[in-house]
């Protein structure tokens, strides 16, 4: 292998939770947005299409995390049950955050169109604030390994 075949190897198995969460959530992102102009498009008001997104973004989200990202295989029905508790908890304090900040963001400059879909200046800006926050509680809380998990 060349040194920069080594270098990349090394770095992807470093950080491969990172990478793939990353990965996941540009997914996550694309189910959201996509559904945000899908609901924009049909004339669902700016507001309500943003919530919408929100929960189709949290549904896909949450099969990503629990089995590509964080490699949770458990169906044991406690665990499953903790879990989707846990996660749909701290997404919706997210959502929270986003559903606030979006009207906010949009009033105070970011309300312009972008791709023809009016809003889409501040989505983005809110789904980076929700990107950042949803790792932390999903590694280190939803979908944490035990000691003896590990």
């Amino acid at each position: 292998m060349t040194p920069i075949a080594d270098f990349v190897k090394s770095f992807v198995k470093k950080h491969q939770e990172g990478l793939l969460y990353l990965i996941c959530g540009a997914g996550t992102v694309f189910v959201s947005w996509g559904t945000y102009a899908l609901f924009v498009w049909l004339g669902i008001e700016v507001n309500v299409s943003n919530v919408l997104s929100w929960v189709c973004g949290v549904s896909f989200a949450f099969v990503l995390n629990k089995w590509v990202v964080f490699d949770c295989r458990s169906t044991e029905g406690t665990t499953l049950a903790r879990e989707i508790g846990s996660f749909f908890i701290f997404r919706i304090a997210t959502g929270v955050v986003a559903i606030v900040a979006f009207p906010v963001l949009y009033n105070f400059g970011m309300g312009q169109p972008l791709f023809g879909v009016d809003g889409f200046i501040a989505k983005i800006a809110v789904s980076v604030i929700e990107i950042v926050l949803n790792y932390f509680a999903s590694k280190f809380v939803v979908f944490r390994k035990k000691k003896d998990d590990a």
